[in-house]
């Protein structure tokens, strides 16, 4: 197997710290709010990674951290005049229900950063005994030139060490503002913990580096994440682990973005492409299939039109299975293909995957209408072991739901669409009194139309919008 690792800038041969297992990081959620398809996008990338791994027979340990403290947390429970816990809480079950309507498995360990504070404190100690960390106005900070000469920092990202930002602002206590923050001190109304230089909260950079070596040791095989994530984030991961004497990660894996428009997709649109929401329009083995489809490392450009094509590409396999069970008889788990095999080894290839799997039921098609039952067998139980590999059989129990609840959301899709399309024509003839009446009357049917970039999105009103 092959992975593309973000520190070399290059696809290498992946050979584990211990034989027959494998340790992997996964940055996880800053619980502030609802998620969106962009926020899951990496669940879902590497659970397929998880599954390939199983699958060749490795023992995998999988940890998704939960940053519970933060100052987007702070802000938004403060604006809303909740605890801060409270709303970290609540949001951390939204999240959590997210990854399991996609069938994402549950981690090995899901830990919170304010249920690692000490380790915290201890690596950051660490860093000010070896020279890398200082104190400063209550604040601690990371040394970033005592890691110089080169390669020092900046290895991962490539950024040179007199063209660094931290994005932090201006602080009295810093020596030099490339320099980052371990540690705030306390302020008036913010949660805190005590600690040998006074009381106060993580940083966020220090909590996955304490949380990585907790679990994982000072040394293992893949850290994961957004590749928004690569500086300051991880970057400044790397510095506090080497600087605690550490060698951490063996690979880099960071997936691309979900876009609109060519940008990342943004907050203000959460609303509209949060999980509940989508899953409005598409059952959410089609958002899996969907979110899964496009190779982890590319961008993948979200489009209401490229939402429901992967839907029906999904049905289009859960079609033939459901053909083959229902003519032929129970459909067993199979073996996938080599072809199948070797894209996955291939830097997790899924789209060369999945053309493995359309080909497979294009075969199986013609097969099952020529009566070449065995054929059509064959083709299914090797399909079902491919899909369940992408974590989207469509015959395992998860998924396996043709109910009238479905054939509803369907038609409602199709007579929701045409009114839209009559909405469009009136609003093109300016005739804003018909398109408002349009909306209106669907409104009175327990259906919000909000107009986005691209295109009238629609909700069923039952507590979230569009």
């Amino acid at each position: 197997m092959r992975l593309y690792d973000t520190m070399t800038g290059e696809v290498r041969d992946f050979v584990p710290v211990r034989a027959g297992h494998v340790s992997i990081y996964l940055c996880g959620a800053t619980v502030q709010g609802l998620p969106h398809i962009g926020h899951v996008r990496s669940g879902v990338a590497f659970d397929v990674l998880r599954r390939w791994l199983m699958a060749k027979g490795y023992d995998v340990t999988f940890i998704r951290n939960v940053t519970d403290i933060d100052d987007k947390i702070l802000n938004k429970a403060a604006d809303a005049g909740r605890p801060w816990w409270e709303w970290a809480a609540t949001y951390e079950r939204e999240f959590s229900a997210a990854y399991d309507a996609l069938g994402v498995l549950p981690p090995s360990a899901e830990p919170r950063a304010t249920g690692h504070i000490t380790q915290m404190v201890e690596l950051i100690e660490r860093l000010i005994e070896r020279g890398h960390a200082y104190t400063g106005e209550g604040d601690v900070y990371f040394d970033v030139k005592s890691l110089l000469p080169e390669p020092g920092y900046g290895k991962l990202s490539g950024h040179k060490i007199d063209d660094v930002h931290q994005g932090e602002g201006v602080a009295k206590g810093k020596r030099d503002q490339r320099d980052f923050t371990l540690w705030k001190g306390a302020k008036p109304g913010e949660p805190s913990w005590p600690t040998p230089w006074g009381r106060g909260r993580p940083g966020w950079h220090t909590e996955c580096v304490a949380m990585c070596e907790t679990y994982l040791g000072p040394e293992f095989d893949i850290h994961a994440g957004g590749m928004d994530l690569i500086f300051p984030h991880h970057e400044n991961e790397i510095a506090q682990a080497e600087g605690a004497g550490d060698r951490f990660a063996r690979y880099w894996l960071h997936n691309g973005w979900v876009t609109m428009g060519g940008e990342k997709m943004s907050k203000s649109l959460g609303n509209v492409l949060a999980i509940p929401a989508v899953l409005q329009r598409v059952r959410p083995a089609e958002l899996r299939y969907y979110l899964g489809s496009a190779h982890y490392r590319s961008m993948l450009e979200f489009s209401e039109t490229a939402l429901q094509d992967a839907a029906k590409a999904y049905s289009g396999i859960e079609d033939f299975l459901h053909r083959v069970r229902n003519r032929v008889g129970a459909v067993a788990i199979g073996k996938w293909t080599e072809t199948f095999a070797n894209a996955l080894d291939d830097d997790l290839s899924v789209p060369m995957a999945l053309a493995e799997v359309h080909a497979a039921r294009a075969e199986g098609n013609r097969a099952l209408e020529a009566g070449d039952h065995e054929t059509a067998m064959a083709r299914a139980s090797s399909i079902r072991a491919m899909m369940g590999i992408l974590g989207c059989d469509p015959l395992d129990d998860r998924w396996d739901s043709r109910d009238e609840a479905r054939a509803a959301l369907a038609a409602v899709e199709v007579l929701v669409q045409a009114e839209l399309q009559r909405r469009e024509e009136a609003r093109l003839r300016k005739d804003w009194a018909e398109a408002d009446a349009i909306r209106d009357r669907l409104k009175k049917a327990g259906i919000e139309v909000t107009d986005t970039a691209d295109g009238p999105q629609w909700t069923l009103l039952d507590g979230y919008s569009k």
